[in-house]
């Protein structure tokens, strides 16, 4: 399958030649952020996921080239690194990256991780974990694929409010429980949500989206990629002429744009094992985004190759 991505990644550069000109240098290179509703403290919109990328254990030839895929992040002016207990090794390869990367190249870190086990105290001994794994508190602590949610609640309340945590949030993927998660954020006082969104996945759009714009909660978006499988499906076609009026030079830069030019979402996080990718990736957090016009071109044009 690795084989497959790659191949697909490399055939996906060549749509596009010289983008046509654009806005001001200036407004092209400066990093596109939005804000956190509830504090109003702005993040970049390119993150980084963790799941399978950094689960390569103790191999030590793999934790160097991880190492230079979280050094890129943050050099190309990423902040959010999102992981899980549940991603295997994940947590303890991203403490072993940051642990040797210098505090000037990780001061813009914003560490997510999530809660993943069913009971209140295996629950506070698994983030306690966590903290000892990154060698860092968090910014922000998840409630993963809302497993016991009501216990885990509890405890995120009250780290929050003795300043362990700054903000508390919960996610689903794959598109499902949307009607469970739906009646949770209408009621819990969350800041942040994370769910499935991308060109293709955009189930979202029809309740949760406007009800996280409602309830004033960040959201950020898994799979923004289909777990590479929108890279298989347009391997052979060329990027579209509309490209270039957003400044993309590849699908990767397309997909990330269309998520994050929509008015409720937050962050995008990619997930990459390659530094030419995670490049490629963070590209698509300067220059211009869609408006609402451009986002019918893009689904229509999409859904109709």
């Amino acid at each position: 399958m690795a084989t497959k991505l790659t191949i697909s990644r490399r055939a996906l550069l060549g749509g596009v030649g010289a983008l046509a000109l654009g806005p001001p240098a200036k407004a092209r290179s400066e990093i596109l952020r939005k804000p956190i509703p509830k504090t109003g403290q702005r993040l970049p919109v390119i993150g980084m996921g963790s799941w399978l990328t950094f689960d390569v254990g103790e191999h030590e030839d793999l934790r160097a080239q991880r190492l230079e895929v979280l050094r890129t992040f943050f050099a190309a002016g990423g902040a959010v690194v999102v992981s899980s207990p549940m991603y295997g090794s994940s947590e303890a390869v991203i403490g072993y990256c940051l642990s040797r990367l210098a505090p000037s190249e990780t001061k813009s870190l914003f560490a997510a991780t999530k809660v993943w086990t069913p009971m209140k105290w295996l629950g506070m001994g698994q983030m306690r974990h966590s903290r000892a794994l990154w060698g860092r508190n968090f910014a922000l602590m998840q409630i993963h694929n809302m497993v016991d949610w009501q216990s885990h609640l509890e405890t995120l309340l009250e780290q929050k409010a003795a300043g362990q945590i700054r903000y508390i949030g919960i996610t689903t993927s794959h598109g499902r429980r949307h009607g469970e998660l739906e009646q949770v954020l209408q009621t819990q006082p969350f800041d942040f949500v994370q769910l499935t969104y991308n060109v293709l996945d955009r189930q979202a759009e029809q309740r949760l989206l406007p009800l996280t714009a409602e309830r004033g909660l960040a959201v950020i978006a898994n799979r923004p990629f289909r777990r590479g499988a929108l890279f298989r499906r347009f391997a052979h076609h060329p990027l579209p002429g509309w490209a270039a009026e957003i400044d993309c030079a590849n699908w990767a830069q397309v997909f990330l744009k269309f998520i994050v030019s929509h008015p409720a979402l937050t962050c995008a996080i990619p997930a990459t094992s390659r530094v030419d990718h995670m490049r490629e990736n963070m590209g698509a957090l300067r220059g211009r985004l869609p408006d609402a016009a451009l986002r019918s071109r893009m689904i229509a044009t999409i859904e109709g190759l």
